[in-house]
């Protein structure tokens, strides 16, 4: 479900205007000008005639501030440039060792360093390839596979975590600008008020404490805007480090954003996140290579070997008499003659090594669904308080307050109970606001748990 933020803010809007209009009519001699147009329809007529409008490229819509995200973000290249180091490493750990070649004098005479007097002296020239146990290399491979593709997961995982962080940012600077807003508009009203107050504190109809409640308010209101100015500045340097732009470059949000409120299934949500969260994945490929380490180890209980072959060369004798030259072959292996103590205790490390991916992969599928199951009754939670300021609060409100701004005009109402509902309804509306944005956060977060963006319906 789809609605367009800007039809909000307009009927929202329209309580204040509506309040405006009654002071005009009840108070002779006051004027107020104002831009804005206002078009009085209900909720669902917003929603059946709303379109979407283009927005200004200078402003940071959701999507790009993602695409930005993605493109640039520090932190998730330095997890992909890891992941594609990762990649390089099995043919290296599935390939021989490179083979050794030899040089070398043998037998030289230390009083002569003659080549020709002693029979036994030769330039002998080889070369030797160390092979491991058959088996051990491709067990090898397979882990460092395994391990590459784990952090290949974790890439999609990183993304994860980066859009919903971006998902989040965004939004809390799209509370703050309707915050501020609302404040804006608050203080227009409340400066307008002390106006009428004050006309009819000249006139003996009113009450110099009338005058001094409304100032009183209105410092408050500006307060609360020192605060949320310092907020937004704070949220935006956060959201261009994400973006990785100058943290001193403002950040314009559109007034006009699309949301969702979807019906969610918990059940559905955790099979889904079981399915396709790039975690659970990484999680079972670390398994299977904790698996082919423990095989590993057990390999280590057999020999390497290493074979190799040379040419000796040998010098005529001082008298020209023909040498023959020597050939040779070797073999030689390690014997693992100290098994119980090395063999046998790195057998026993990788078991539990095993032990511990299997813990890891428990304990990460129980945190999920917890997660999911709080944050899915929370996402119902707020979405009912949204539903409920939406279409009754908010409405209630409204009329309670142009009720009261009739009847103090008349004199009938008291300026304080006029005062009370209409902060009453202002904070409805910063709720209403508040209560959007939560919806929007828990859903990023969702995504984010289950691996996927959530479908709208």
């Amino acid at each position: 479900m789809f609605v367009s933020c800007l039809w909000l803010l307009r009927r929202i809007g329209s309580a204040w205007m509506a309040v405006l209009c009654l002071l005009v009519m009840f108070s002779p001699g006051l004027s107020f000008h104002t831009s804005t147009s206002t078009i009085h329809v209900s909720w669902g007529e917003a929603l059946a005639e709303s379109k979407p409008k283009p927005i200004d490229e200078t402003f940071m819509t959701l999507p790009l501030a993602i695409e930005r995200a993605l493109a640039g973000n520090p932190g998730l290249g330095e997890i992909k440039a890891r992941a594609e180091a990762m990649a390089a490493i099995p043919s290296q750990v599935g390939s021989l060792p490179d083979p050794t070649v030899n040089f070398g004098l043998l037998n030289l005479p230390t009083r002569s360093f003659n080549l020709h007097n002693e029979d036994m002296t030769m330039v002998e020239m080889g070369v030797s390839q160390m092979i491991p146990f058959p088996g051990k290399l491709a067990l090898r491979e397979k882990i460092a596979e395994q391990e590459a593709l784990a952090a290949t997961d974790s890439v999609d995982e990183a993304r994860l975590r980066l859009v919903r962080e971006v998902k989040q940012g965004w939004w809390r600077l799209f509370y703050y600008d309707r915050a501020l807003s609302l404040l804006d508009e608050a203080e227009n009203f409340f400066q307008q008020l002390i106006d009428i107050a004050q006309e009819k504190y000249k006139v003996g109809t009113g009450a110099q404490q009338d005058v001094l409640l409304a100032q009183l308010e209105l410092s408050k209101l500006k307060s609360e805007k020192l605060e949320l100015v310092s907020l937004r500045h704070t949220q935006n340097a956060l959201i261009n480090a994400l973006l990785d732009i100058a943290v001193e470059t403002p950040a314009k949000i559109p007034v006009e954003a699309e949301f969702k409120l979807p019906t969610l299934i918990e059940a559905v949500l955790q099979d889904k996140a079981l399915k396709v969260r790039p975690l659970f994945a990484q999680h079972q490929k670390m398994l299977g290579a904790a698996k082919d380490r423990v095989d590993l180890a057990k390999q280590d209980f057999y020999p390497d070997f290493t074979v190799g072959g040379g040419y000796a060369i040998r010098q005529n004798t001082p008298t020209g008499q023909t040498r023959s030259d020597f050939a040779n072959v070797q073999l030689s292996m390690n014997v693992p003659i100290y098994a119980n103590t090395k063999q046998a205790k790195a057998v026993d490390q990788r078991k539990s090594e095993l032990l511990q991916e299997q813990y890891s992969l428990q304990d990460e599928h129980h945190k999920i669904q917890a997660g999911i199951a709080a944050k899915a009754t929370e996402y119902q939670q707020t979405k009912e308080k949204l539903l409920l300021l939406e279409h009754e609060i908010i409405p209630q409100a409204q009329q309670a307050v142009n009720s009261l701004l009739a009847g103090y005009q008349m004199s009938q109402t008291d300026f304080t109970d006029l005062l009370r509902t209409q902060i009453n309804f202002f904070q409805y509306q910063t709720q209403y606001w508040q209560a959007l944005t939560n919806t929007q956060q828990i859903l990023a977060e969702l995504s984010a748990e289950v691996g996927e963006e959530l479908s709208h319906d």
